[in-house]
């Protein structure tokens, strides 16, 4: 809600630091995935 609020970019999305693993992690890979092979990502992304 606040990314879309605050009209965040895809880009600025995936380069945010989430301290703990919840759902806004989880957007952040999402968002990386836009820029970032898949294969890339962290263990947990795939």
């Amino acid at each position: 809600m606040l990314a879309i609020r605050h009209r965040m970019t895809v880009e600025a999305l995936g380069s945010e630091i989430f301290p703990y693993l919840v759902m806004a992690e989880g957007l952040k890979l999402r968002a990386q995935t836009f820029t970032r092979d898949v294969k890339q990502l962290p263990c947990c992304a795939g």
